[in-house]
């Protein structure tokens, strides 16, 4: 074409029912052992959507719960090794799965992740986020942690009838949004030590800009989802259904808004879409 630059990428890709597949988006299908044509076109277009974002390589962990039992919802899609070093969930005992996701029983239930931010994440680049398929008010945690109370990273999508979500300090630190649906997808993201933003479906809802001075202080035990480990002890179950989660870098307001929309995307490929 006169007078136009392309950029061109070259990716590996391996073949997946006759079709071409991205390399990455095979590795997961492989270990989860994906076999549905449609779930296995839906983690392919969900890692192609990423990489042409760029938000691909500011994932830590990507969990697109998909596949419909414990073996196939445990797998990260950045790393999907069966180890706790690669991050893929390990799921206690009262969690329930099916192909729209997994719940927890609300009392012992929840998935860890194995992903300790002190070790993995970067001070003040830092963000996560949810896809939460149920409309419900409590004070169950979507997913965190929390350090002797101070040094906290928690996502609740409706408590109260607000989005509550904290980075670094608890309370002094916290966004709180008015918020009467817990459905859709929640993400909260620190780009600065003074920039912290509340997302839902891809809008900014919420902003502070509390300096996030402890850091990743005594953040060295792991995120949980369906609840938040409180100084290693799970507490405050949520019974909300999950079908998507993530752990990341901090992400600018244009690759939050375009997450939403890979992962919307992906969710409404599945029928699982709200």
């Amino acid at each position: 074409m006169i007078g136009t630059n392309l950029a061109i990428t070259t990716k590996t890709y391996v073949p997946l029912g006759g079709a071409s597949t991205d390399a990455d988006a095979q590795a997961f299908i492989t270990a989860a052992g994906i076999t549905n044509a449609t779930q296995q076109s839906a983690v392919n277009q969900l890692v192609l959507d990423l990489k042409s974002a760029n938000i691909w390589t500011k994932m830590k962990a990507i969990y697109p719960i998909v596949g419909g039992t414990a073996s196939s919802h445990k797998w990260n899609l950045k790393d999907p090794r069966d180890l706790n070093a690669a991050y893929r969930l390990t799921f206690a005992t009262g969690m329930t799965h099916s192909i729209t996701g997994f719940t927890s029983n609300g009392a012992s239930g929840y998935a860890n992740t194995n992903l300790i931010p002190l070790n993995v994440m970067t001070n003040n680049s830092t963000s996560f986020g949810i896809y939460s398929r149920s409309n419900l008010d409590g004070l169950g945690y979507d997913t965190g942690i929390q350090v002797a109370g101070s040094c906290v990273f928690a996502l609740v999508t409706r408590y109260l009838n607000n989005y509550i979500t904290d980075q670094y300090i608890n309370t002094t630190n916290r966004i709180s949004a008015a918020n009467t649906d817990s459905r859709g997808f929640f993400q909260s993201i620190r780009t600065t030590s003074t920039v912290f933003k509340a997302y839902k479906n891809g809008t900014q809802i919420g902003t502070t800009n509390t300096s996030s001075s402890t850091g990743f202080s005594g953040t060295n035990i792991p995120f949980l989802i369906c609840c938040i480990n409180d100084s290693s002890t799970p507490r405050y179950y949520s019974t909300r259904e999950y079908s998507f989660m993530y752990l990341g870098d901090g992400l600018t307001d244009t690759e939050a808004s375009n997450l939403y929309t890979a992962v919307q995307a992906y969710q409404t490929s599945l029928g699982r879409q709200v």
